[in-house]
């Protein structure tokens, strides 16, 4: 299940969801949580997955998802995890 809490104005959101040892996740204190940014251009989010993913590891590469956004997931050099999550403006 997902959660979507849209805290006060501004658009800072807070996401959750579950993900069981049956979908193959185990838990290593540290990768319950995965911090997203939504930056205002493909640039910027191009440029923030470089970044942060130097010296870490690549999950799910910056490209344009099934859902309609330019998306990518990775882990830091400090075990941190993001996702970046660009909305083309139509």
């Amino acid at each position: 299940m997902h959660i979507a809490l849209p805290l006060g104005k501004g658009g800072v959101i807070l996401m959750g969801t579950n993900v069981p040892d049956s979908m193959c996740h185990t838990l290593i204190p540290g990768n319950q949580i995965s911090l997203t940014l939504t930056p205002d251009s493909q640039a910027e989010a191009q440029r923030l997955f470089e970044g942060l993913s130097r010296g870490g590891k690549v999950n799910v590469p910056l490209e344009p998802s099934s859902w309609g956004t330019v998306f990518g997931m990775l882990t830091d050099a400090y075990g941190i995890q993001w996702m970046i999550d660009y909305t083309p403006q139509s």
